[in-house]
């Protein structure tokens, strides 16, 4: 029997590191293929179709596509698994359709081990294996030991021309609404010594951004800092080591000990600040103190270390238009290096997805399920947000002017305003 783990990719550079787990901790053959979401559904079906077991790792940037493939395959005798956020929280729609054959929730490697048992060799029982649906029924969770856990490392290919992604923990110890990452509220690290191990490898091999996919990396400061002694040891001189950062939980000292320690931009750091609002925040179960958030980004960029990334998202409740105006000042007002407008994404599972309908959310109805509008943006806000994230992005992440955009707004009060006024002329 052939079996075959699939990962459709936002782009070339993003390998899919879940496919290469789930074939490092099963006992049977699997092939990896890999595509972009830019490749022809037809393409990838050409690529597929003589395996008789399928398996999908799904995203909202992938699914669409998977969903094109999956009508295709119904009624030829394939055996189809799917895996991954975008199917663990919706299995239903799968399944009324004919879609697949089991969808896998959360966390795969035991229970993907387990179900090819079943398949390949009739052993198990389908409800003895956790984290299942099959015939639109769930079996039960269970969370992987990530001490008997097998690595992947190992099977990714092209470390020099792709970002190599690494794990030391699963789960985030906050709860934000619109984020999948906040289900699994329970932290697992993962042994530090063995992670050291595997990214000392992966620098030999030639690995050049290592970015963690830890959803706060600095939840354990120790563990934190450990790793951060280690890279600065054993770093090459090309490399670049990326994680998400709560802001307002960095110590002064740990941000004063990088910067006199590390060289510079080896080193990148993507906040969250997502909103200046305090309601808007407490409303998605975020907590924030922004006076010290804003205090440890200017620590970091006084010293100009560490690479900074920032992000914001429009369509919190209770941020309406006004609001998120001044949050966007507020946050310009630092001079972040690169800032990210995004906007909110209503997610199957996640605790905005179920109050919808408090806030009125119209929301796109296939992924990315962006927002439309709801009780505080109307459509005409979200649109002007959306002229104003593109000339943003053109005229000031670019850096291409950055000089000149700096010393406008060294000289104006509303600064959304003038990249407004700046997307109406672009958009013209």
């Amino acid at each position: 029997m052939k079996i075959c783990l699939i990962g459709i990719n936002a782009k070339y550079i993003h390998p899919n590191l879940a496919i290469r787990l789930l074939k490092a901790n099963t006992i049977y053959n699997t092939d990896i293929l890999e595509f972009n979401i830019k490749d022809s559904y037809t393409s990838i079906i050409e690529s597929i179709k003589n395996y008789d077991v399928l398996c999908f790792s799904t995203y909202i940037w992938n699914i669409e596509i998977i969903k094109k493939i999956l009508e295709y395959f119904k009624n030829k005798n394939k055996i189809i698994i799917l895996g991954g956020p975008e199917v663990s929280y919706n299995a239903s729609y799968y399944f009324d359709n004919n879609l697949c054959n089991y969808i896998i929730k959360n966390e795969g490697e035991e229970c993907f081990n387990m179900l090819l048992s079943h398949i390949i060799d009739n052993k198990y029982n389908l409800d003895e294996i956790p984290n299942l649906y099959y015939d639109n029924k769930y079996t039960y969770d269970k969370f992987v030991d990530l001490d008997k856990l097998n690595f992947a490392y190992d099977l990714l290919n092209d470390l020099e021309n792709q970002i190599t992604y690494v794990e030391t923990s699963r789960g985030c110890p906050y709860q934000c609404g619109y984020c999948m990452a906040s289900l699994e509220k329970r932290v697992r690290t993962f042994n530090i010594d063995k992670v050291k191990i595997e990214i000392k490898k992966l620098i030999d091999r030639g690995a050049r951004i290592i970015k963690f996919l830890d959803r706060t990396f600095n939840a354990n400061k120790k563990n934190f800092i450990f790793l951060i002694d280690f890279i600065i040891e054993n770093h090459k001189e090309n490399n670049s080591f990326q994680f998400e950062i709560t802001g307002d939980l960095l110590d002064s000292d740990v941000i004063e000990y990088i910067n006199n320690k590390a060289p510079k931009n080896l080193f990148r750091f993507e906040i969250g600040i997502q909103s200046t609002n305090i309601k808007a925040n407490m409303a998605v179960g975020r907590i924030q103190d922004n006076v010290k958030l804003f205090n440890n980004i200017k620590s970091i960029q006084d010293k100009n270390v560490i690479d900074l990334h920032l992000d914001l998202i429009a369509g919190l409740p209770y941020e309406d238009y006004n609001s998120f105006i001044k949050t966007f000042n507020d946050v310009i007002s630092l001079r972040p290096k690169e800032l990210q407008l995004g906007f909110l994404k209503l997610l199957f599972g996640t605790q905005m997805h179920q109050d919808r309908d408090l806030y009125h959310y119209k929301y796109m109805d296939h992924a990315p399920y962006e927002i439309i509008c709801n009780d505080f943006l109307s459509v005409t806000d979200i649109t002007n947000i959306h002229i104003t994230e593109d000339a943003f992005e053109k005229y000031y992440n670019s850096t291409y002017y950055k000089k000149s955009i700096n010393l406008i707004l060294d000289n104006i009060d509303n600064a959304y305003s003038f990249f407004y006024q700046l997307g109406l002329i672009y958009k013209n």
